[in-house]
């Protein structure tokens, strides 16, 4: 990282970069270009896949402590397996889709996940 960021910011960013699933490509010349479904325009490479990897984290943990700073919702983990349908009217899927894009949101799952998830957390931990 070509900067520092505030260590409970950082700390935030590790967390939430380690949940992230790597893709490493060979590259046509040898090096190892990784990155993730997440931030799909965020890249890593090395020599090594492992070298990859670490330098593939280092850019995710900046990208995401970036976004933190700047009061936006990383995308969480990919690696979901679970599904929950609901249904909407077609003027509360616009309320809610607008609240999404205005909170920076990716879509209307993440918003309504997100959502949910700190209506659960204990009063405390608010």
């Amino acid at each position: 990282m070509d900067r520092s960021f505030a260590l409970d910011i950082l700390a935030r960013a590790e967390a939430i970069v380690q949940s992230y699933r790597i893709i490493l490509q060979r590259d046509e010349d040898g090096t190892w270009i990784g990155n993730t479904i997440e931030l799909p325009n965020v890249f890593g490479d090395g020599p090594t896949p492992d070298e990859s990897v670490r330098d593939t984290q280092q850019a995710l943990v900046g990208a995401v402590a970036h976004m933190l700073e700047l009061g936006q919702h990383p995308p969480e983990s990919s690696a979901r397996t679970e599904q929950v349908n609901i249904r909407l009217t077609p003027e509360e899927r616009l309320v809610m889709t607008t609240a999404a894009r205005r909170d920076g949101f990716k879509g209307l799952a993440d918003f309504v996940r997100a959502a949910a998830l700190l209506r659960t957390q204990p009063s405390s931990s608010r």
